[in-house]
């Protein structure tokens, strides 16, 4: 909804001189809601702005932390404490291996890590030389981890511990064309085509590595790359140059985090989510509680006995929680705060009144985004604010506006310029590309990027990052996340391409065409995915196709990106202008007492997919998906 006349002038420079808060507050009554987030926004904005005026980055960040406060818990895993200064003594060594090898500023590694503390020591030691990171996803295996490799032009490949993760690596190895170390050898030797990063680490020195070596490191150097997926199907490397990890690493201090606080991160590391804790609690010099896996069992027993004063979630972890049977000791603990993105309204006050949770902060942003927004006034279910006055805050400008479901694009007026929702209505949320961005959002084609750019929307020659993502806003201009658009939709904490589960699942000699999209499931944030399956000619969907089916998703698709459900088609459905079309299918979803076609779900018990029908509805929505 856009300002009125009487807000647009008072909004200009020289209606805001002379007006008192209390007149502010008289003719606006939503402008008290922005004060908490104007206030933190100037704090730690200011602060942003001096680590840029005074050329620190992020791994300045963390020295100057490790250097103030050397014997301070930073990373307890495992019921194993380590310092900063141990973790600065690694990243030296790791930064010192590097250097040998001839890397330098500008080069990237890629890091095949699950959560441990070497994850983060790497990352630090590679940052150390202004080496980027590219941050592979553990459950990516096959052609998503071999594109996620080459497409950031990584020179070296480092290796996690775990057997999953070798396996994976090994069944590219013939296609990869850069050496691969293995972390978790000891003092043994590496299989051969390998290098053992180990012995490497045992012999290096941890002589602390001069800033000299990232001397031509700016506001521009990426720092990181983060991978996400969307509508081309394979994983896409966002770029986090510094300027945004200089953003992120201020990003828990909107829910008041302070030196002595214990941040507990079970999300991967490799996730957005994770990499903005971890880069706060490093500008903060406070301590983080990392975990390998989420255990739900576990959660607030770790967060007694480690004091944690900060949680951090995903919708679906809140969830989980909850489905956890009740416990005396539920409220017994430190936490102050929780922040995090996904938690729906449905549950929102049950997960704060069931753990006595005293602050919520909700956000909404993406790893390649140009803006991001916060509810830090504990709307429950808002993912933040978008009033007229915050909306010019932000450098070019953010907006909602209609979306044209039928088309899957952005409804234009006759004028072919984008209208901005009326208060309540779903639409696309969009933020402005400031200038340095030069519409470069992921390491790549820029045709890749080019399909994140919305042009002429309000006028001639602008231009706006479309998120992909539908919200609506009260009439107090918080805004609340309602769905997915396009390709792709999110399931366990996950974006799921369908495009790239139908290219898996058309892989399969048997199938024509597979037409995938999301579905709700009761008590499940998200969406599951479900896929319309078109036969070859003369071919049935017998058990053995059914296993067929099942195997090959579990061996090419991460678990959260495996359908749930199939339905078999005589015929795929398509629009006038040959598109898939999924709207009618997502209405009808899998019902089998709408559905005539045959149905079929995921069984992991049985481990394939098994009939659905009436006499098995209820017992599958009560089964493990």
């Amino acid at each position: 909804m856009p300002p009125t006349g009487k807000e647009a002038a008072l909004l200009g420079v020289g209606g805001v001189v002379g007006v008192s808060l209390a007149a502010w507050r008289t003719l606006f009554p939503w402008i008290g809601y922005d004060l908490p987030i104007l206030k933190l926004g100037r704090k730690y904005g200011k602060k942003t702005m001096t680590d840029a005026l005074n050329g620190h980055f992020l791994v300045d960040l963390f020295e100057i932390s490790a250097k103030n406060n050397p014997k301070k818990p930073f990373i307890i895993f495992q019921d194993r404490i380590f310092t900063y200064e141990f973790m600065n003594e690694q990243a030296c060594r790791v930064a010192n291996i590097v250097l040998q090898m001839g890397l330098k500023l500008g080069d990237t590694v890629a890091i095949l890590v699950s959560n441990e503390p070497a994850f983060v020591w790497t990352f630090l030691g590679l940052q150390k030389i202004g080496v980027a990171v590219a941050l592979l996803n553990t459950n990516n295996k096959h052609k998503p981890l071999l594109h996620s490799i080459e497409i950031s032009e990584a020179k070296v490949l480092i290796v996690g511990q775990g057997s999953d993760l070798f396996q994976n690596v090994d069944d590219i190895k013939q296609e990869l064309r850069i050496p691969v170390y293995l972390m978790g050898t000891g003092i043994g030797e590496a299989p051969v085509g390998y290098q053992s990063w180990d012995q490497l680490m045992l012999s290096a020195p941890h002589a602390e590595i001069s800033r000299t070596m990232r001397s031509g490191m700016n506001l521009l150097t990426p720092c990181c790359y983060i991978y996400t997926s969307g509508t081309t199907g394979l994983p896409k490397p966002a770029i986090i140059n510094q300027t945004k990890a200089l953003g992120m690493s201020k990003f828990l201090y909107l829910g008041g985090l302070e030196h002595d606080d214990i941040v507990y991160t079970v999300t991967p590391l490799y996730h957005s989510a994770a990499i903005l804790a971890l880069f706060t609690t490093m500008d903060c010099g406070s301590t983080m509680l990392l975990r390998t896996k989420f255990s739900a069992h576990h959660y607030f027993e770790d967060c007694r006995r480690h004091n944690v004063t900060v949680i951090q979630y995903i919708g679906e972890l809140c969830r989980y929680l909850l489905a956890v049977p009740e416990h005396p000791k539920d409220k017994v603990h430190k936490i102050k705060v929780a922040v995090g993105n996904g938690l729906r309204k449905d549950i929102w006050e049950k997960f704060k009144d069931r753990f006595n949770i005293p602050q919520i902060v909700e956000f909404f942003g993406a790893s390649e985004g140009t803006a991001a927004t916060f509810n830090v006034n504990g709307r429950v279910g808002a993912c933040g604010r978008l009033s007229p006055l915050l909306s010019k805050l932000h450098p070019s400008g953010m907006a909602i506006i209609k979306y044209d479901r039928l088309k899957d694009a952005p409804y234009r007026d006759k004028n072919n310029r984008c209208l901005p929702v009326e208060f309540g209505e779903p639409g696309l949320f969009i933020a402005g590309i400031p200038e340095f961005y030069k519409d470069k959002f992921y390491k790549g084609p820029q045709e890749v990027n080019e399909k994140k750019v919305l042009r002429n929307v309000f006028k001639d020659g602008d231009s706006f990052f479309n998120f992909g993502d539908l919200m609506y806003m009260d009439k107090d201009y918080f805004i609340y996340f309602q769905d997915r658009v396009g390709d792709t939709f999110r399931w366990k904490g996950e974006n799921v391409s369908t495009n790239e589960v139908a290219n898996i699942l058309t892989s399969m000699d048997f199938i024509h065409d597979a037409n995938v999209y999301g579905v709700t499931v009761p008590g499940h944030d998200g969406r599951a995915g479900m896929a319309a399956l078109h036969l070859n000619e003369r071919e049935k969907l017998t058990k053995e196709r059914l296993k067929q089916i099942y195997d090959h998703s579990s061996e090419n698709l991460p678990s959260y990106a495996r359908p749930l459900f199939l339905r078999l088609e005589e015929q795929t459905r398509v629009t006038v202008t040959f598109k898939q079309h999924k709207v009618d299918l997502v209405k009808e979803g899998y019902d089998p007492s709408i559905i005539s076609d045959p149905l079929y779900y995921l069984s992991n018990d049985a481990k394939t997919y098994v009939p659905l029908d009436a006499s098995s509805f209820g017992s599958m929505l009560k089964s493990r998906l």
